[in-house]
């Protein structure tokens, strides 16, 4: 009885994993109605959300499945070590054997088919946000990609132009405090003469007496040779 009741288990388990991995196989996660190119038996029939809820349905019926067969084989492994069977316990010992790694086997491809559903649904949530967004992107600014490389354009040379205005604004304040610099060394230089012309005025006063006195020397000569001149005229035309 344990071993029929395990076999019909196992016989639904196996359409239950056939019509799992076939779920899986043609989940549409883009959730558009996209029909695969390469096989018409993998061609979603379902949008994404139903396809989601079956696999969650049929993943539940699957798991209370495995959790039945694993009673009964707990039930086989009991009645193989209860007593009065002693004849018989090797043969019942492979056949235990057997259904747990059926048992095993189904479990392990559950597992895998249900892992591989979850991340092709996850690849396929990704693939579909970003392709939204390009399309949305392009529904919003397909027509207007034109002026919009000629506002970026017009933008780069509005930048250009104004980096041009800061580096000869640069220019000309470095420039100006440049002369300032030189200003106030010149007028530095005016201060420590006039300080040194008032701290000797005798020194300045002498250098006029000077100047007037070559002046006078020069006239007086001047009027020697001019006398002397005319007196040789006179002396030559007489």
């Amino acid at each position: 009885d344990l071993r029929k009741q395990a076999r019909q288990l196992e016989n639904e388990l196996d359409l239950k994993l056939v019509s799992f991995s076939k779920l899986c196989t043609s989940y549409s996660g883009g959730r558009d109605g996209r029909r695969d190119r390469y096989s018409s038996d993998t061609t979603p029939l379902l949008n994404g959300s139903s396809q989601d809820r079956m696999f969650e349905t049929m993943a539940v019926e699957i798991e209370q499945l495995l959790g039945k067969l694993t009673g009964i084989n707990d039930k086989m492994a009991e009645y193989t070590n209860s007593a009065g069977v002693p004849s018989l316990n090797a043969a019942l010992m492979h056949t235990l054997q057997r259904h747990r790694d059926i048992l095993q086997d189904y479990t392990h491809e559950f597992h895998k088919t249900k892992a591989n559903f979850l991340a092709i649904r996850e690849r396929e949530n990704l693939l579909g946000s970003v392709r939204k967004d390009i399309e949305s992107y392009k529904s919003g600014s397909g027509v207007n990609n034109r002026r919009t490389e000629l506002f970026l354009k017009e933008h780069e040379h509005l930048r250009n132009s104004d980096r041009l205005i800061e580096e000869t604004i640069s220019i000309a304040m470095a420039t100006k405090e440049n002369m300032t610099s030189q200003r106030g060394m010149l007028k530095s230089i005016q201060s420590k003469m006039n300080t040194l012309a008032n701290r000797f005025p005798a020194v300045n006063s002498l250098i006029q007496r000077i100047n007037l006195r070559k002046r006078r020397d020069s006239l007086i000569l001047g009027g020697v040779i001019g006398v002397c001149t005319v007196l040789l005229l006179l002396y030559a035309f007489h």
